[in-house]
């Protein structure tokens, strides 16, 4: 049986449709990883799963039910995280969230932190070419490790920065899905720690299990 990669994701909102956008969004900015599991003939599986609690539930799910699959958690972490460690990932989603882990190894828990939203940020210019006129870029955060910036932050940025463009105040189903097609990941690992670090991991384990 082929072995898969799995991704659960927290987004997309209740319906279908906005599901299937995100995902789509998601998919063009792993693109590098997709090709590269397909490349050495593993499966390739995103899956947008609506609200942080069905999140959960689904991955819980796919590692009770999908031994051929190397099952992985992505979520928003809502909060700072003091530790780089894998560990750290799943205390915070403990004390957090309450929920229980146990079952999935550490290192297959990764943390959007503090909100997706930052991985947008991290490309203005992409921001500045999507937007167009009005567009204020001053508006968002100068910090190079965005993942320090609270999330509250972050969402007050991106609506004063877009307030005043054609496309209107940024909306997360309506724009977020067309803007990961268009940030470039080297731009979000150069200010997202954790998004680099989810990007190495997905690399080495394609290699790893595309050897078995």
């Amino acid at each position: 049986m082929r072995l898969s990669i799995a991704i659960y994701v927290e987004g997309g909102g209740d319906s279908s449709e906005s599901k299937a956008q995100l995902r789509q969004g998601f998919e063009a900015l792993f693109g590098p990883q997709k090709q590269a599991a397909r490349s050495r003939r593993l499966g390739w599986k995103l899956v947008m799963c609506g609200s942080r609690q069905k999140t959960y539930r689904a991955h819980i799910n796919a590692m009770e039910q999908s031994a051929d699959s190397i099952v992985v958690l992505l979520v928003d972490a809502e909060g700072s995280v003091p530790s780089e460690s894998d560990m750290a990932h799943a205390t915070h989603l403990r004390e957090r969230d309450n929920w229980d882990l146990s079952s999935t190894p550490a290192e297959r828990i990764h943390l959007m932190v503090q909100t997706m939203e930052s991985w947008l940020i991290a490309d203005a210019d992409a921001l500045m070419h999507y937007y167009g006129q009005g567009f204020n870029s001053s508006a968002l955060p100068q910090r190079q490790n965005l993942e320090e910036e609270p999330k509250q932050a972050i969402d007050a940025a991106l609506t004063r920065a877009t307030q005043q463009t054609q496309k209107g105040e940024y909306e997360k189903i309506k724009h977020a899905s067309q803007l990961l097609r268009k940030i470039r990941p080297e731009r979000v690992a150069a200010r997202c720690p954790r998004f680099a670090r989810l990007t190495q991991w997905l690399d080495k384990t394609i290699v790893e299990a595309g050897s078995l």
